[in-house]
């Protein structure tokens, strides 16, 4: 009979567990909280853009301007160097550094380009309303490339192998790269940098791929209020005031003030333990500290050091899987490809 009351106990307690776990996951379904698509047509439906649709030809070459230096001005300096793909797509410092070691000039920090394609809007004032049109800004800007849309064409059309991809990726002979084309591709291969974790298994109804200590902080994070903000599918990439009910301690460092009502683009938690250092100025590099502030700047509340941790516990169930990128072998240069200009 013990037996079988310790049998059933254990029972009691798994249905229990199994019970708790369903209605997390409705939970955190009815907040706003979204997986990404394990079938490829619907995620094609979600990162696609009909005006530049996404095809393997542009995604090669978008990939290998990407990691082209050659587009900048000191010829030292391609959009890897701040989105850096080896390192959770971040540069790993607090301010965004270009041309001539020149920091950004708000002191903004560069924000992850995985995932990107679910923000609602890029930059941190939310300027761009996609990645096409963000491509074209740092290219330009001069703390960062500090290119001309002139240069960047030059570069482009005198290498001939990269007239050729054009010519062959939008499948016209006369083709003639222009800045925007360049732009469109790195946008398109861009897009394609999504990274699928045990958090979207669970979304999907996987109740196994999170531990007991990341549900818990997964519920800490739906019922403190975290989700607010935090939600859709990127788990971040609208525009929301900040700060909100409470200041940010950390203000003095830069002078961004957000767009022109004060609001600004609330970054994604996806593989956030991998994109430190945090906010905007890139101030904190402790993400318990982060969670805090959070806490304080925009709900109004508190959360101790132990819901901290379990939250943050939770944070590395969305540390997701990269795609396979293989560092590309570029083209040659030609007696007609731009000389760096380090000045």
């Amino acid at each position: 009979m013990k037996r079988l009351l310790t049998v059933y106990s254990i029972a009691t307690i798994f249905g229990l567990s199994a019970v708790a776990s369903e209605g997390l996951l409705e939970k955190a379904k009815n907040t706003g909280l979204k997986a990404i698509p394990e079938n490829k047509i619907e995620l094609y439906k979600l990162i696609d853009n009909p005006k530049n649709p996404i095809t393997d030809e542009k995604v090669e070459l978008g990939k290998k301007l990407f990691f082209d230096p050659r587009l900048s001005k000191s010829g030292l300096i391609s959009c890897n160097s701040c989105h850096n793909l080896a390192t959770g797509g971040v540069d790993g410092v607090d301010a965004a550094t270009g041309h001539k070691w020149t920091q950004n000039p708000h002191h903004l920090n560069s924000p992850t380009v995985y995932n990107a394609v679910f923000m609602q809007k890029q930059f941190w004032d939310g300027r761009s309303p996609d990645l096409e049109d963000q491509a074209q800004g740092p290219i330009q800007a001069a703390p960062e490339m500090a290119a001309t849309k002139e240069h960047v064409e030059k570069v482009v059309n005198s290498i001939p192998a990269y007239v050729k991809a054009f010519k062959h990726a939008y499948n016209d002979p006369k083709f003639k790269p222009t800045f925007k084309d360049v732009a469109d591709v790195i946008a398109v291969f861009e897009r394609t940098l999504v990274t699928p974790s045990r958090f979207d298994e669970f979304l999907n109804g996987c109740d196994k791929a999170l531990s007991k200590k990341e549900k818990e902080g997964l519920k800490i994070f739906i019922d403190k209020g975290c989700v607010s903000c935090h939600n859709g599918v990127g788990l971040g990439g609208t525009m929301q005031p900040f700060p909100a009910v409470g200041k940010y301690k950390y203000a003095n460092i830069g002078d961004f003030k957000g767009d022109k009502n004060g609001l600004v683009k609330t970054p994604t938690l996806r593989n956030i333990l991998q994109t430190r250092p945090y906010f905007h100025n890139g101030a904190v590099w402790d993400i318990k500290e982060a969670i805090k502030i959070m806490g304080e700047t925009q709900l109004g509340v508190k959360i101790t050091d132990e819901e901290a941790d379990k939250i943050k516990a939770f944070f590395k169930s969305l540390t997701g899987k990269k795609p396979y990128i293989r560092y590309p072998e570029l083209p040659a240069s030609t007696n007609k490809t731009p000389k760096p200009d380090l000045h």
